[in-house]
This record gives structure tokens, sequence and C-alpha cells, in this order.
């Protein structure tokens, strides 16, 4: 079974960095799509950036020239490189995994199975 878990997450000021960092056990990520989703209070689960077996991306535009996403299969780890961040950017933040038979992904939710248990993202001065 796959397991997901997220770390990297912590509080940081406006226009600082973090890179957060997925790391799954059980099953090898070759063969997943993963997403990177945040949720801020009160407001929905947002996909972030996407990114597909073969390392193809997407991103919302929000985050667009700001986030990276890659993924290291040698290690079964996906990161999520946050630069300039931005107050609006705080929320609990998920990676999700989906096998995916096509060079695709996902930023909605609906099209990932497995997911982690959210890393707190906290940009405030």
């Amino acid at each position: 079974q796959l397991q997901l878990v997220e770390s990297g997450g912590g509080l940081v000021q406006p226009g600082g960095s973090l890179r957060l960092s997925c790391a799954a056990s059980g099953l090898t990520l070759d063969a997943y799509a993963i997403g990177w989703f945040r949720q801020a209070p009160g407001k929905e689960r947002e996909g972030v950036s996407c990114i597909n077996k073969g390392g193809g991306t997407a991103s919302a535009d929000s985050v667009k020239g700001r986030f990276t996403i890659s993924r290291d299969n040698a290690k079964n780890t996906v990161y999520l490189q946050m630069n300039s961040l931005k107050a609006e950017d705080t929320g609990v933040y998920y990676c999700a995994a989906q096998r995916w038979g096509s060079y695709s992904c996902s930023t909605s939710r609906y099209a990932y199975s497995s997911w982690g248990q959210g890393t707190q993202v906290t940009v405030s001065s």
C-alpha cells in the first residue's frame, strides 16, 4: 500500500523560501503522477502543482514562476520548491499520488486516490 509523508513546512517571512518533500513508501513512484495541494482555513483544497511520470509539470496560475515541482525517483520523493512566498500561500500542504497510464497529471483533487497527512506552511512577518 502506498503511503505518502510530507515534510518541510514551517513559518517563513514574506519573500522567503521553503522546500517541501513528499516521501513515498510501500510502492515506487515511477508510474505515478503526483500533485501538491493546499488548504487554507475555511477554504476548499486547491491544486498547486503536479508532475507526471515522465517529469512533465503543470501549475496553478497563482504560483507560476514562484513554485517548482520536481521528482527524484531514486529517492522515491517529490519536492515542491516555493520561492517568493506570500501571505496568501499560507495553508496545509498535501501531496497526492495516482497511478497514471499516460504522461499526464492533474491539479484537480478528484484525480488522486492516495494522500499524505499534510504539512503546515505559514507565511507571516
